[in-house]
């Protein structure tokens, strides 16, 4: 979009484009994923095995960098009556609510039941058909080993090989290292980054599929949403993760990358994130991955850490149903474009549409190139896939 045509919009929408502005200058001071990561984890981990599985790890968590009454009051102040098309303001108005949740979220990190209970109201909990579908998943027999899913690749070398896969993509990747994330890799939206565990182990499948996630899904959409008219495209739209989690899981797959076995870890995440509105501790929750299930120790550290962070995290339960949302969209043969716009959610598909008729959402500058064809050819997964309720 030209400067030309940007400042027309703004002159035939300036209380949108004026509360869009203000939105993003608050949003821009959180990000829950900076604050819900531990920043003891190796430490805690290896005194949780220590003692046999049993002391409750005591994780810490970074300090605020912002008044979370203020700020929430900021979103509150804005004036949404100003904007005078309905559907806009309805937008906006759902906007504010689900950040100054977040707020609430980040605010209550680390102390139990509050935070849980705040991630409940942006996560929620997985339904009775996402545990059924967690389980059929599990009942099938573990494929045979493969040698491209040997851990033989340090942060340094998968760095290369993101590096090399970016060849395809015309915008920048900054890859940086931290000791602070639960998972190998994540896409940190406000810098336009890609951070890798530092001391982490990659196979040649595991790159694979991160890369597909996390740059052919995550970053696409944070680059397409920085290139739109409103800045709440790239911060993202309430209940954006399903559709951006199972979109990134479906890349996966269309880009032959995904096994049975990754589809096994999301489905031992339902069950994690299940545990915890059953009142499971860490340790039992350990208990029900590592020692009812028999997934190794620490892949089921990981996952039981992914949904105790804080004090009880359900986001991770949104990557199955995501999955198998995007999938019968992609078997209706359905496009993707709308969702890959920016951080944005399936439940908001019309509204962006609309915005586009309006000229305030344009179509996208990057595809997802793993949507160019399906590479897939696992049978198995295809049958899961196709009977997942």
């Amino acid at each position: 979009m030209s400067a030309a045509e940007l400042h027309a919009l703004r002159n035939d929408y300036p209380n949108v484009f004026d509360i869009d502005s203000n939105l993003d200058r608050l949003v821009r001071k959180i990000e829950l994923l900076s604050y819900v990561n531990p920043a003891n984890i190796e430490k805690e981990k290896q005194r949780f095995f220590s003692s046999k599985y049993t002391e409750e790890p005591q994780f810490k968590y970074p300090k605020l960098k912002f008044d979370a009454y203020k700020l929430q009051r900021l979103f509150f102040s804005q004036r949404l009556e100003r904007i005078k098309d309905e559907e806009i303001q309805k937008m906006y108005r759902d906007i504010v609510y689900y950040y100054a949740n977040m707020i609430q979220c980040i605010e209550t990190i680390g102390k139990g039941q509050s935070f849980y209970y705040n991630s409940l109201r942006l996560y929620g909990t997985p339904r009775e058909r996402d545990v059924q579908n967690a389980r059929y998943i599990l009942h099938f027999q573990d494929e045979a080993p493969r040698e491209d899913m040997i851990s033989s690749y340090s942060a340094l070398e998968a760095k290369a090989y993101f590096e090399a896969f970016m060849s395809q993509y015309q915008f920048p990747l900054h890859i940086k290292f931290s000791n602070q994330i639960a998972a190998e890799a994540m896409v940190r939206n406000r810098d336009k980054s890609l951070l890798l565990k530092r001391n982490a182990k990659f196979s040649k499948n595991r790159m694979e599929t991160l890369a597909n996630h996390e740059i052919g899904v995550h970053l696409v959409t944070t680059f397409n949403g920085n290139e739109q008219p409103l800045r709440i495209f790239a911060n993202g739209l309430p209940k954006n993760v399903e559709t951006q989690e199972g979109m990134a899981v479906l890349s996966e797959y269309m880009s032959g990358a995904l096994t049975l076995e990754r589809l096994k870890i999301l489905a031992y995440r339902v069950l994690a994130s299940d545990s915890l509105i059953k009142g499971c501790s860490f340790a039992d929750t350990f208990d029900l991955i590592h020692g009812q299930y028999k997934l190794d120790r620490e892949a089921a550290f990981n996952i039981t850490l992914r949904a105790h962070r804080g004090g009880g995290f359900t986001k991770d339960r949104l990557y199955l149903s995501g999955l198998s949302k995007m999938y019968k969209r992609y078997k209706k043969q359905q496009s993707f474009d709308v969702f890959l716009t920016g951080k944005v959610a399936q439940e908001f598909e019309d509204k962006i549409v609309y915005l586009q008729k309006l000229g305030l959402a344009k179509p996208i500058t990057h595809q997802s190139h793993s949507f160019d064809a399906n590479r897939n050819t696992n049978s198995t997964l295809d049958f899961i896939l196709n009977n997942l309720k």
